[in-house]
């Protein structure tokens, strides 16, 4: 294995940084193309389906986090039979989610519309874009699956490929198919069906080395200690994801209650966070993919360098954040909001987002680590830990302070994630010496 470097972490997480980028272009084409048509159900109707499918999807999103703790491991093991096999176990999960959906999508709409009810207009339209889009779902999660793959072996370039083609497509597809042949809604649906699905067959083709050789077998694929381990990492993420996800509802409904304009610049303020997750996120990923490769190699040494380089960068990204936030951050709320209640609120609470990266970087590095070495249980009980250690927060601080209390509390949330994690850290270090 070559040596780790800075260079060899920028070439890993720049592809992923920019892959990141391209997410909120795409939806704001969708937006974009789907307001042209001039009436307001059909914009609500694209932007309700693709929530309630993005959080389908999401309980899934363990596929991309575990394949890549998984994988990289044998990876850096030297195991090929193992490092193909993974992805062929992620992949059958994933088929067999996605045609689950397609069976069940009658009650999980109904249960979705029941949830967040729409006017009929507005219904009709979702569920004729949902009927179309959920038949991409065995594609759509195959994603993750192929996705956490690629990213354990180094190959972020081929991620960002995919990406740019499904995106892209996505994007031509929607001008064709809405503005010239006037498709309206079904016509979004559609462009990104044919997207998803193309996008996955992308990403196959770039695995490909992994369905040659016979390694795929059924006797590797069905090993009963690798499919143990397997549900083992995979459930403790998705509680973890499910908490964390818990913790950021939790915040938006508290935010509600403190007017329509502190709602709405909560709103706001939380799009420099996801901001900060996409640009993070692409350290967070070398991270995996070097940390694992060390515990599958057995190397201590390789483990401490992929940790510090990549925390090293991941450091820098959320100092500069903090810095472009503080003091372009009113430009920025000026640029997504036009109320002038909106934008008074939200600068108000800026200093708090200005804080944010400084403070969850911590966390969001140790994620990355931790998924690397399949700390999973770890990870699962900081989660609980810190989630415990938010309520007390909210508990507290909101009926004090009302919205900054809650800001503040969602501070504290980051900074016991990365307090309780680091002082786990070592458990990588004792797996990494076998």
């Amino acid at each position: 294995m070559t040596s780790i470097t800075h260079a060899r972490v920028l070439k890993i997480a720049g592809p992923i940084v920019i892959s990141n980028a391209t997410v909120p272009i795409l939806g704001a084409v969708d937006t974009g193309v789907v307001g042209q048509l001039g009436a307001a159900a059909p914009i609500g109707a694209v932007g309700i389906g693709a929530v309630i499918l993005a959080s389908l999807y999401w309980i899934f999103g363990f596929l991309r986090m575990g394949t890549t703790g998984l994988v990289s491991q044998a990876h850096g093991t030297g195991d090929g039979a193992e490092v193909s096999a993974g992805l062929m176990r992620a992949l059958i999960i994933a088929g067999g989610a996605g045609l689950a959906m397609i069976v069940l999508q009658v009650p999980l709409f109904a249960a979705a519309f029941a949830l967040a009810p729409a006017t009929p207009e507005v219904e009709a339209l979702a569920r004729s874009y949902l009927e179309i889009r959920i038949w991409g779902a065995p594609a759509t999660i195959s994603l993750y699956a192929l996705t956490g793959w690629l990213i354990a072996l180094e190959r972020t370039r081929a991620v960002l490929a995919v990406q740019l083609w499904m995106n892209g497509l996505n994007m031509g597809l929607d001008l064709w198919f809405v503005l010239g042949l006037g498709w309206g809604v079904e016509g979004v649906a559609v462009a990104t069906l044919i997207a998803e699905i193309s996008a996955a067959g992308l990403g196959v083709w770039f695995a490909r080395s992994a369905f040659a050789g016979g390694l795929w077998k059924a006797r590797a694929i069905l090993h009963r200690a690798r499919l143990t381990e397997m549900a083992r990492v995979n459930t403790d993420i998705m509680i973890r994801s499910v908490l964390l996800q818990a913790s950021f509802t939790s915040f938006m409904f508290l935010g509600a209650g403190q007017g329509d304009a502190t709602l709405a610049a909560n709103q706001v303020l939380m799009q420099f966070l996801s901001i900060t997750a996409f640009a993070l996120d692409g350290f967070a990923f070398a991270a995996e993919s070097l940390v694992g490769q060390a515990v599958g190699a057995r190397s201590v040494h390789r483990l401490r360098r992929a940790a510090r380089v990549s925390s090293e960068w991941g450091v820098g990204g959320a100092a500069l954040l903090a810095l472009a936030f503080w003091s372009a951050g009113p430009a920025i709320i000026d640029l997504m909001s036009t109320a002038p209640e909106v934008r008074e609120t939200a600068r108000a609470y800026l200093p708090w987002i200005a804080l944010a990266p400084v403070v969850g970087v911590a966390s969001w590095m140790l994620d990355g680590i931790f998924i690397g070495a399949t700390l999973t249980r770890e990870m699962r009980n900081a989660m609980v830990a810190s989630v415990a250690v938010y309520v007390g927060a909210l508990l507290v601080l909101v009926p004090l302070w009302g919205n900054h209390g809650l800001w503040a509390a969602l501070m504290v949330l980051n900074a016991t994630r990365g307090v309780t994690m680091a002082r786990l850290y070592p458990r990588a270090e004792e797996k990494a010496r076998g």
